[in-house]
């Protein structure tokens, strides 16, 4: 079965990455919809390439997995940067939009296995499937779903319970990218909200319609410093949690120490440019980005094309209410609320870096969202997961999902 799988290496699936990029920032040019509603380039982008991929997998019946060690790394260098961004001011501003958020993601949850569930015993299948399309593979992710999905088939003799699981995850990665980007921004427009933050871009020369950037060598060199600090220091961090039995991250590690270094570092009066961090912190969101879109295994969706459908629609239509009657108010109806918006929508159907990709979209045509970038980091980093857990677990002590 090994002569059967073909592996991409590293440099190969950078390349192609970039390539991706590339391809997604043309379509989005020359498909106003696309940019109207503010679709991340790496989906616009790497969906086309997973489907070569996946189209070239058939023909050759061959596998084709990608060397994605890189892809972890430019996550854990993007987390850096966003610690290494955060002031104290921001931090306790957020305070109370994180909390809120943290209730409205259990009460999410809930109603996100609730559905599932019904859907499941409407279709005829166990209500198990139900929390299998519901948080356990939408919320929690490609590693929640593979997890549950065998404890599933050990335990309950639930058939295909992980494959359905990552089927449903893939599915909700991309149906998060490509919603959470429309729905946010028509909130912009409806309620005609802008950014109170001042712009912090970086110094550009425009030129036959390409965008040249200006930066300081030394400051450049500075911020990689930062960056390679909060990687060493937030790995010996994790080291020592996990010696104590603490499972986290390893990104949110390096992001609390980001943190702690920014934040000194101005205590300290020392000044550190933040134009060429935010330079890093974007180019490692599009390289990660761009690396998970181009290796989503799309073939994992055929055979249940179906059942994930019906499961998907209702799940985007009640995340899309949910957001809009409730996420959205109770955060005051600002600008901070829409992108936060955004970035819960693909944190809900996806994953956190999907999240990420919508405000990113969203603030780099509207403007800057620092809250956004803080509330949603922290509750899909660790909150949501446990919540997550310990909601599944819960739900499990009930008659209706025994065996």
């Amino acid at each position: 079965m090994e002569e059967s799988v073909l592996l991409i290496n590293t440099p190969t699936t950078l390349a192609l990455t970039v390539i991706a990029l590339w391809l997604g920032y043309w379509i989005n040019q020359r498909v106003s919809l696309l940019s109207r509603y503010n679709i991340p380039a790496a989906v616009s982008g790497g969906l086309p390439v997973s489907a070569l991929v996946a189209v070239i997998q058939l023909i050759f019946d061959r596998e084709i997995q990608f060397d994605l060690e890189l892809r972890n790394l430019l996550l854990i260098a993007f987390f850096s940067t966003i610690g290494l961004s955060s002031r104290l001011r921001q931090l306790l501003a957020g305070g109370r939009a994180l909390a809120i958020m943290l209730g409205l993601a259990v009460v999410f949850l809930l109603c996100q296995n609730i559905v599932g569930t019904l859907l499941a015993l409407g279709l005829g299948k166990s209500p198990l499937y139900g929390l299998i399309g519901g948080s356990i593979s939408l919320a929690g992710g490609h590693g929640t779903a593979l997890t549950w999905g065998q404890l599933f088939e050990e335990h309950f003799g639930l058939a295909d319970a992980s494959t359905l699981g990552l089927a449903m995850a893939t599915a909700g990665l991309i149906s998060g990218g490509l919603l959470g980007g429309p729905v946010s921004a028509w909130l912009i427009r409806r309620h005609q909200l802008s950014s109170s933050e001042a712009e912090s871009e970086l110094p550009q020369l425009e030129s036959h319609g390409k965008t040249t950037y200006m930066i300081n060598l030394d400051h450049l060199l500075t911020a990689v410093l930062l960056i390679a600090r909060c990687f060493a220091l937030g790995a010996s961090v994790y080291d020592w949690l996990s010696g104590l039995g603490l499972r986290l991250p390893a990104f949110l590690t390096s992001m609390f120490l980001g943190i702690v270094l920014a934040n000194g570092l101005d205590v300290a009066g020392v000044e550190v440019d933040e134009r060429p961090i935010q330079l890093v912190g974007d180019l490692s969101l599009q390289l990660f980005l761009g690396m998970s879109l181009i290796s989503l295994p799309l073939l994992s969706l055929q055979g249940a094309f179906g059942v994930i459908g019906i499961m998907l629609l209702i799940q985007a239509v009640l995340i899309t209410l949910f957001t809009v009657l409730l996420v959205f108010p109770l955060l005051g109806r600002n600008y901070d609320a829409a992108c936060i918006s955004a970035g819960f929508i693909g944190m809900g159907l996806g994953a956190t870096p999907v999240g990420i990709a919508n405000m990113d979209a969203l603030t780099g045509r509207y403007g800057p969202s620092p809250k956004a970038y803080l509330v949603i980091p922290l509750l899909g980093a660790f909150f949501i997961d446990i919540a997550n857990a310990t909601l599944v677990q819960t739900l499990l002590e009930f008659k209706l999902f025994s065996p």
